[in-house]
């Protein structure tokens, strides 16, 4: 097939395909999905519709199976050479990209095209939130207008998790975090027991440490542990209006809760509230994606850009 930018394509380390070049390569990947589960595991304000999946997410479902397929044919071949028998490991896939952006619809709509499709697969979603630090550790170290920033994350309580995943240890345990009352849950965790897919969502998933000296820096990154990562990517201004539109829908939902830490933000005048979120975006969002987020988006595997309507209309594929 002969991309629209085949000339830029030689130049750059990605090939990057039209919406309608990129729906070609379903070929036969079936739709496992109906309109009403696409409904379910869309999030707030994310319009994706069920052509969407059939032109962006089959297509990748049928790259990844591909991955996948070749990823466990290599450890076999590497048993094979050193006389072992080892049982396989989980296939890891990071999802990174700003917050609003869709990471979360992205990786829940591929979570959903894996499991039914060949050989259903057994696949696990972890989001990197419950491995922030909790408040009351980001208020002892006056970060807590950091949070989501790396210097907020226990990088190493997430590198030692993905450490045990990938060792193929049997149970592992993550932790879980609360969106209500933005913090982890004490008491609650996410259990994850040998799945043949893991997916990793998260603001920080591609970045290579803490913005302190080089001496502080992990050997290990997190995203060293994928087999395939993906960035969901859209223009600042989109997604800062993605984050505005987002923030006025929870002040009629979630932010109404009693028990929910934005409860304040519920009685607003709409004019106040754009005036809070357009100044959260600049304060926190807005800088920590241009700041960390942004920067790591050519680490990426596959990038999905998006238009102004949340529609991906690019794909970019890193070529091998």
């Amino acid at each position: 097939m002969q991309h629209t930018n085949a000339k830029t394509s030689r130049l750059s380390p990605y090939l990057s395909f039209t919406r309608d070049e990129w729906a070609t390569l379903r070929e036969t990947q079936p739709l496992t999905l109906s309109a009403r589960d696409v409904e379910e595991l869309r999030g707030l304000g994310d319009r994706v519709s069920l052509t969407e999946v059939e032109e962006v997410y089959l297509p990748l479902a049928r790259l990844l199976h591909l991955y996948v397929r070749a990823t466990e044919k290599l450890y076999e071949a590497t048993n094979r050479f050193l006389g072992a028998s080892e049982a396989k490991v989980p296939f890891i896939i990071g999802i990174g990209g700003s917050v609003a952006v869709g990471k979360s619809t992205t990786a829940r709509l591929i979570r959903a095209l894996l499991e039914r499709g060949p050989l259903n697969p057994k696949v696990d979603l972890v989001t990197t939130d419950g491995f922030l630090f909790p408040n009351r550790i980001l208020e002892e170290r006056g970060i807590m207008h950091r949070k989501g920033f790396p210097e907020s994350y226990d990088v190493k309580a997430l590198l030692s998790f993905l450490y045990d995943v990938k060792s193929g240890k049997g149970r592992v345990i993550a932790p879980v975090y609360s969106h209500l009352v933005y913090d982890i849950v004490q008491g609650q965790e996410i259990v994850v027991e040998h799945p043949d897919i893991l997916i990793l969502e998260g603001l920080n998933v591609l970045q290579t440490g803490s913005s302190g000296p080089l001496k502080s820096k992990p050997a290990l990154f997190v995203s060293d542990f994928f087999d395939f990562s993906i960035y969901v990517d859209a223009p600042e201004d989109y997604v800062r209006r993605w984050y505005v539109e987002r923030f006025h829908a929870l002040r009629e939902t979630a932010f109404r809760k009693p028990e929910s830490y934005f409860h304040r933000y519920a009685s607003l005048t709409d004019e106040r509230a754009e005036q809070e979120a357009l100044g959260i975006w600049e304060r926190i969002n807005g800088l920590n994606l241009r700041q960390n987020i942004l920067p790591t988006r050519e680490r990426a595997d596959l990038i999905l850009e998006k238009r102004a309507d949340h529609a991906v209309e690019r794909v970019r594929l890193r070529k091998l």
